[in-house]
């Protein structure tokens, strides 16, 4: 019994490494996307942690953005910023694949995974403001010229933005949305076929 469950954690701890390496592999491949700063990149590794939140469980999808992120921040360094650019994408991404997956372990259908795509989305749109406006961009401030040098980038897209909180809401918040709803629409999709090979893990 010990030997199987021994088996079953080594199998799933694989399977865990190798979408961990396939997420890390495409949060490189980001790239900016019109009417937003330079700064800010678009990518689709959530698909994948939505992926191991959908097949593993919730906890392995958590672990996953963790070990993206880590290995990220490890590569990349601390830098100018702190690094807070991998903590933000960490804490947006974990509320994305534990909300997604926590529904989805209940209800464990394709309507289930919508509703866990629906509601992950919204839970990491929702946390990015606060995260955004009260931690990363004052260090994004002290990183990059103050305020003013920020402002500026928004103001180059939209002339009459007030505030950077005004900028969070026009901009980033649409954004991180969009974002979210793009890898929940992949993952949905892809999911299905996918799931037999990824379920080679036995869940515990």
């Amino acid at each position: 019994m010990s030997n199987t469950n021994s088996k079953i954690s080594t199998r799933k701890l694989v399977i865990i490494a190798l979408m961990s390496a396939i997420a890390i592999v495409i949060y490189y491949f980001d790239f900016p996307v019109p009417l937003m700063p330079s700064f800010i990149k678009l990518d689709l590794s959530n698909v994948v942690t939505l992926l191991a939140g959908f097949s593993l469980g919730p906890v392995e999808g958590v672990l996953v953005c963790l070990i993206k992120n880590a290995v990220h921040l490890l590569i990349k360094g601390l830098g100018t910023t702190m690094g807070i650019g991998d903590i933000f994408d960490f804490v947006t991404s974990a509320v994305f694949a534990l909300t997604a997956g926590l529904i989805y372990k209940f209800n464990r259908t394709k309507k289930g995974a919508i509703i866990g795509c629906i509601a992950g989305a919204l839970a990491m749109t929702a946390i990015s403001l606060p995260l955004n406006y009260f931690i990363v961009y004052p260090i994004y401030f002290k990183a990059f010229g103050g305020e003013e040098a920020i402002l500026g980038m928004y103001r180059e897209l939209r002339a009459s933005t007030g505030s950077i909180f005004e900028a969070l809401c026009i901009f980033n918040l649409p954004f991180t949305l969009v974002k979210a709803a793009l890898c929940a629409l992949v993952t949905v999709v892809i999911y299905k076929p996918l799931s037999p090979i990824i379920k080679a893990a036995p869940r515990e």
